[in-house]
């Protein structure tokens, strides 16, 4: 599977008798109906470690977009109606500032490893806490509820996968906690966000600004709200889309794919 596609529904299952393994991209299963496809006998694999490192370095590139306003700068630059650059222009800074990580798995920890990098002081909510090594290697502390990190922080990552318990995670409560001079990322799934509560805020001035390198659906429509706010960047869904990330995804599933069909244990095997 890769972009979702085929769709693993039981009309396909019932088409295909001696299916044994569905190999998916990424990390994400949000899209695979698990008891389904074990009723069928089907066992599933991801890639979910691979995209670990992209993603994180995506979060950052989004959070470094974002605050320094990159994307209205380039459009400043290349406009043929630019004559001067005007010395008002400002974005806001990074170093010093607080991240507030939602998700602290192997992507969280990563996006904490570069924050630390950029000075940052970093906060971060989860099911579980983390060892007080890996908080003191990152310098994080951990927020037992979202409410305390989201009144606090600068900028808010998001790096949860898509269940029952984080869909709409991030709604218009949420983004009435949020700083007005806070900005949300997110890398996960567009579903963590009430995307129609997120055009609101951004409208508003609820909060500052958006970077979402995900929404719903995947494209936008072409006449959607957040395409038209200049405080928001959007990026088609690219935390892992690096030629090396790619490749290996591919091999990964192929070798799941081989194994499956073999009758060995499935490496990365989602149970």
């Amino acid at each position: 599977m890769w972009y979702h596609k085929p769709a693993i529904n039981e009309e396909l299952l019932q088409s295909l008798p001696n299916l044994k393994v569905v190999a998916s991209s990424g990390v994400g299963i949000d899209h695979l109906d698990l008891k389904l496809l074990s009723r069928y006998g089907v066992k599933v694999s991801n890639t979910p470690f691979i995209v670990s490192t992209d993603t994180a370095d995506m979060g950052m590139a989004l959070l470094l977009a974002s605050s320094r306003r990159l994307v209205e700068g380039h459009e400043m630059a290349v406009s043929p109606d630019t004559e001067y650059f005007p010395a008002d222009w400002l974005g806001v800074e990074v170093s010093g500032a607080t991240l507030g990580i939602v998700g602290m798995g192997t992507i969280g920890y990563k996006v904490a490893e570069r924050a630390k990098a950029f000075e940052m002081k970093i906060l971060y909510h989860n099911r579980n806490k983390r060892k007080k090594e890996e908080e003191s290697a990152v310098g994080a502390v951990y927020c037992k509820k979202i409410d305390d990190l989201l009144q606090q922080s600068d900028f808010v990552l998001l790096t949860v996968n898509l269940t029952p318990q984080t869909h709409k995670l991030i709604g218009k409560r949420e983004l009435e906690l949020m700083k007005p001079t806070a900005t949300l990322i997110n890398i996960s799934r567009g579903l963590v966000v009430d995307q129609d509560a997120l055009v609101e805020a951004l409208q508003n001035k609820v909060i500052k600004a958006a970077a979402l390198d995900v929404t719903y659906p995947e494209p936008l429509p072409r006449d959607h709200p957040l395409l038209k706010l200049k405080n928001v960047i959007i990026t088609p869904h690219i935390g892992s889309a690096t030629k090396k990330t790619r490749w290996i995804m591919m091999e990964e599933m192929a070798e799941s794919i081989e194994a499956g069909l073999a009758g060995l244990p499935i490496p990365r095997e989602v149970l």
